[in-house]
């Protein structure tokens, strides 16, 4: 799948987001190692620490269906700046692939390219539970 597709895929996820509360909805687009795709979108919460970022929704329909070798990662938002993923997710994300690459994709179709690397420097992974 191109770039350009992964981020679409991302983008229209957005009219299916559950944002009541900040009315700022996100959608992403998972590409795994074997050409799968799996969207997500967040869905917000009154409570909002229940609240679930698009991009933990991909990942968790992903792994429900057998999939944990990523490769991509788009996240949409529907803004003139670029939206990176929050650092739970981050750190989620590093679980499953370290040399993830994430685009990130504005209302004005620009793609700016992150490695997860960058995103999340000092990361924590199962080699720092070697106390």
């Amino acid at each position: 799948m191109t770039r350009e597709a992964l981020c679409r895929a991302a983008w229209d996820m957005l009219e299916r987001s559950y944002a009541p509360y900040s009315r700022f909805r996100v959608g992403a687009a998972l590409e795994c190692a074997d050409g799968s795709v799996f969207t997500g979108c967040n869905v917000e919460n009154a409570a909002y620490s229940p609240s679930l970022c698009a991009e933990r929704v991909a990942v968790g329909k992903a792994v429900s269906e057998g999939h944990r070798d990523f490769v991509r990662l788009a996240v949409a938002a529907d803004t003139d700046d670029f939206t990176t993923p929050c650092g739970v997710c981050r750190q989620v994300l590093w679980e499953f692939a370290p040399d993830l690459e994430v685009l990130l994709y504005n209302r004005r179709g620009e793609i700016k390219v992150l490695p997860l690397r960058q995103l999340l420097p000092y990361s924590f992974d199962s080699s720092s539970l070697k106390g």
